[in-house]
């Protein structure tokens, strides 16, 4: 299922990045691929549409970022922690060292 997800994600990265550079800035952008759309988008060009269209993308890459978030840690129960196999870090005949013993009092004469 997070694969699914993942998928997703970077379709969707790649239809913000360019729709956000078809939108008319200072330096045009790909907006000057795109030809005249007035006639397609109304009297203000694709001003407003591209507008709407980033932002309703974008509110769709961040819950797909939720709902892959959700489903990744849903699949993986386990930490990285919980999957060290402890005895191939510490030798099987090791013993564990015992504290050292506190040193005498010197006897007084």
């Amino acid at each position: 299922m997070s694969l699914l997800f993942l998928i997703l994600q970077f379709v969707l990265a790649i239809i913000i990045t360019i729709t956000v550079l078809l939108q008319k800035s200072s330096s045009i952008g790909l907006g000057a691929y795109s030809g005249s759309n007035e006639s397609l988008f109304g009297a203000k060009g694709p001003a407003g549409f591209l507008a709407k269209f980033t932002f309703f993308v974008g509110v769709l890459f961040i819950l797909n970022t939720v709902a892959l978030g959700y489903f990744y840690n849903k699949d993986m129960k386990k930490s990285l922690v919980d999957s060290i196999n402890i005895e191939s870090i510490v030798p099987q005949g090791a013993q564990t060292p015992s504290a050292p013993a506190a040193p005498a009092a010197p006897q007084s004469k």
